[in-house]
């Protein structure tokens, strides 16, 4: 006969047993053995509701108060409870009523440092595992949770904490996250902070800040700001808001502030009209040691900053049969590539740049069946509107221009206008929408490369209608001169060009016979230039830009083919190794970094859906790259919205965590009475920590209005005709099939471009438990348009290359026979586009 110990090795041997809903078996049948008796089969069952169902016994007798053995006293109310059930839940109770302490043989305890609510909500949760937080009883909660070391109510309370951060409140979570030791809540809320300062600064809670908070606020890397302006601008609010007694701490914060990222008319103008200033002389003149230092072109002694939120790398325009209108994003942290609202006009030969938060498309040239012209158009992206809108134009069209920010200013550089090339240079003022020329260079350049160090804006190869330059020039914006530098080792346009320290690289470009491969550096301090490891392909017109200390190398010509791929270089390594490729092949096109604005979050927060990882499909914005969406070991949770709470900032107040629980439960008696008589399937079951059915907007009726269309040159066959590609600059810049002409007679405003999905990513939700048909079939629709995207056309060209097509020819444009004309087109390409 098997003795209770020998049943219990058993039961904890057995394997296989089931953990469903019902009846759990595990067999063993008997063997032979060495006395030749054949044992009995045996088999263990599991009965998953078991542990349910006593607990909702016990539950019902605290409610009769029946076994109960403790009184807890707490102010003047008293609650009955086991000590038994209290100990299992609580290591607090369990210390003391298993610990040799007086209580273990009291059945009446008084409790101090804890409110009735929130006594009667902890043992309301210890009995069923079911929490109701809100507004108002987190704050009473989160502490008692703490003292009697309950994780789990603990965990709820930081969850429904993290969903109501908002600018108003952040620095107060982040506080009450550090007075209960709430780690994982407390750098949330810090995160949060960072990332959205600019409007948290504007907030009473960060003017009541102290010195000691300021600082260790303002020096961090993590903040997302546009300019340093930013910090500092938040910097003299705080101490104007009590000027008398915070004046004198001036002088310590702004060694915490990056001034040395202002611009010199800034610093001049504080130092001039800034009243605070006037009060601290030590403040002046530590500006304005500074201000010489910037004006004498030294390194500044401090690093910018690098904002902990979605870095995303801008491509915009570019030519593939035809200029065009393109702007897509890629995400380094997840190696994917989104599509953006499109440009207001095709483009290629287009200069970019991101400057105090905005994205700018710069000149360029229009070329498109029936239409050819170069432009002085310059338009803004506004990432948080997710809106194209227009700026004041430049003074002549600029195609193949250079454009760079400096004292956040935007310069354009170089360029052409049909066949007349540019040594003029202009800067774009965003505060006046005014451009203003400078003084221009002794060169003309087109496809000139520009890059910015130390303040001093230089303007690297180009051509100038006769041969390809290596010459440097460098603009001095104190005494609006431009200065020669030593010569790179080989003349070239259409190369990349990017600053990262002190060095400036070039990648690639057009010598006049070929592309290329090679890559120079050029030393600002040691005023030198050296041969790095080159590109994988040799090509012109492509893209460069910097982002975490290494250069990606994107698109262009080889001559042939339009290129997709993207190599990356670091130079700690001088190692290129081969990134996620565009999504078509594309030269001419402008790139640029931008660190976060809260749309672009979004955006991969509605791409990065559980259900979509597990099912192996991609969203419909979402193109390339793999995710490695691993294993989590958060636990699981289900929030169902109270009907009788109120929502505020980010998330309701007033929900139950509950699992398989009726909506409209408000207080024990009836939470008591839906455990007894619940029938499951009538609850609403979400992932814990979602976005709440409330702010889920009505989904539209159909997948095809979440359909970001691809631009149609995307999608066009490969051209199996060699002649077809003779005809391509060797840039991949194509002739232009009519004259270029006034644009402001050939363009009209076309209709901007509209963001079909703007909204905040919610889980997949379990919907068929759902007891609201009609918010189901809203979920269920806008989930399917993203999770199931319509069919690619099969014409779709996602190779790492492109074969070049030439448009059809326009007979009325050229009146020589085919041949010559062939011949001279390539010539006159030669000399114009490469």
């Amino acid at each position: 006969m098997e003795t209770a110990a020998d049943f219990i090795d058993h039961l904890s041997d057995a394997d296989g047993i089931a953990f469903g809903d019902g009846i759990g078996s595990h067999g063993r049948s008997g063997g032979a053995t060495g006395g030749g008796d054949e044992e009995l089969g045996d088999m263990t069952f599991f009965m998953s509701n078991y542990a349910k169902e006593a607990l909702k016994m016990m539950f019902m007798m605290r409610s009769h108060h029946m076994l109960t053995d403790v009184t807890l006293e707490v102010e003047q109310e008293t609650f009955q409870a086991h000590k038994v059930v209290l100990s299992a839940a609580s290591p607090y109770f369990k210390a003391m009523f298993t610990g040799g302490l007086k209580e273990c043989e009291m059945s009446r305890v008084k409790l101090q440092g804890v409110c009735p609510t929130a006594m009667a909500r902890i043992l309301f949760f210890m009995y069923t595992g079911h929490i109701r937080v809100t507004e108002v009883t987190v704050c009473q909660l989160l502490p008692a949770a703490t003292m009697f070391q309950v994780p789990n109510v603990i965990e709820a309370c930081c969850a429904f904490l993290e969903r109501q951060l908002d600018p108003t409140n952040a620095i107060g979570i982040a506080n009450f996250a550090e007075q209960h030791g709430c780690e994982t809540l407390k750098q949330k809320a810090n995160q949060f902070i960072e990332r959205n300062f600019t409007k948290i600064c504007h907030e009473d809670e960060f003017l009541e800040l102290s010195v000691i908070q300021l600082i260790s606020l303002i020096r961090k890397d993590e903040l997302n700001v546009q300019a340093e302006r930013d910090v500092y601008d938040a910097v003299l609010k705080w101490v104007k808001h009590d000027e008398d007694n915070r004046y004198p701490k001036m002088e310590h914060i702004l060694y915490a502030v990056r001034c040395q990222l202002l611009t010199p008319s800034f610093l001049k103008e504080q130092m001039k009209t800034c009243n605070v200033l006037r009060r601290a002389p030590a403040c002046r003149e530590y500006l304005a040691k500074i201000f010489e230092d910037l004006t004498l072109h030294k390194r500044p002694a401090v690093k910018e900053r690098k904002p902990n939120t979605t870095r995303m790398i801008f491509v915009a325009g570019g030519y593939f049969r035809h200029s065009l209108d393109m702007l897509e994003g890629y995400n380094v942290d997840d190696k994917v590539w989104i599509t953006l609202p499109k440009l207001t006009v095709p483009r290629s030969g287009l200069g970019a740049a991101f400057l105090k938060g905005t994205f700018y498309a710069v000149g360029g040239r229009n070329n498109s069946p029936g239409s050819s012209y170069d432009s002085d158009w310059v338009d803004r992206y506004n990432p948080i509107s997710e809106t194209w809108g227009p700026c004041s134009p430049m003074s002549v069209p600029r195609n193949r221009v250079g454009v760079a920010v400096m004292d956040e200013l935007l310069y354009a550089v170089g360029g052409s206008a049909g066949s007349e090339y540019h040594s003029t240079v202009e800067y774009y003022d965003p505060e006046l929408d005014r451009w203003t020329l400078v003084q221009p260079m002794h060169s003309k350049r087109l496809g000139v490369g520009v890059a910015v160090v130390n303040r001093l804006l230089y303007a690297i190869g180009g051509f100038d209608g006769r041969e390809r330059l290596s010459s440097v020039e460098c603009y001095h914006p104190e005494n609006n001169e431009w200065t020669a530098v030593p010569s790179m080792q080989q003349g070239r346009s259409g190369a990349g060009v990017a600053a990262l320290h002190q060095h400036i690289y070039v990648v690639g470009g057009f010598d006049g016979t070929r592309q290329l491969e090679t890559v120079e550096r050029y030393d600002t301090e040691l005023q030198s230039w050296e041969m790095v490891a080159p590109v994988r392909i040799a090509r012109s017109a492509l893209s460069l830009t910097v982002l975490d200390g290494r250069l990606y190398a994107m698109g262009g010509y080889d001559g042939q083919n339009f290129l997709a791929i993207v190599e990356v270089y670091d130079p700690a390594t001088n190692v290129w190794t081969e990134g996620t490729p565009l999504t078509s092949g594309r030269s001419g096109h402008a790139s640029a970094v931008i660190y976060t604005p809260s749309c672009i979050s979004s955006y991969m927060e509605s791409l990065n859906i559980s259900d979509d990882a597990k099912n192996g499909k991609k969203g419909e914005r979402r193109t390339g790259g793999a995710s490695d969406d691993g294993p989590t070991n958060r636990q699981s949770m289900e929030c169902v919205s109270s009907s009788s709470s109120n929502t505020r900032g980010a998330g309701p107040g007033g929900r139950i965590c509950a699992d398989n629980i009726p909506i409209n439960v408000h207080d024990d008696s009836e939470l008591m009475n839906a455990l007894c008589t619940h029938v499951e399937g009538t609850c609403l079951k979400m992932p814990y920590v979602m976005t709440p059915p409330e702010t889920v907007k009505e989904a539209p009726s159909s997948e095809s209005d979440f359909a970001m269309e691809t631009d149609s040159s995307m999608c066009e066959e490969e051209s199996d005709d060699p002649e077809s590609a003779e005809t391509i600059p060797l840039e991949g810049v194509p002739p232009p099939e009519v004259p270029p002409v006034n644009e402001c007679q050939q363009r009209s405003v076309p209709r901007k471009s509209k963001c079909l999905i703007k909204r905040k990513a919610s889980a997949v939700w379990n919907d068929e438990y759902c007891p609201l048909v009609r918010l189901k079939r809203q979920i269920t629709c806008f989930v399917s348009s993203i999770v199931s995207p319509p069919s690619s056309s099969s014409g779709c060209c996602n190779g790492s290359t492109a074969q070049a097509k030439e448009p059809a020819s326009d007979p009325s444009t050229d009146s020589s026979p085919p041949e010559a004309s062939l011949r001279l087109q390539k010539d006159r390409t030669k000399d114009t586009f490469s």
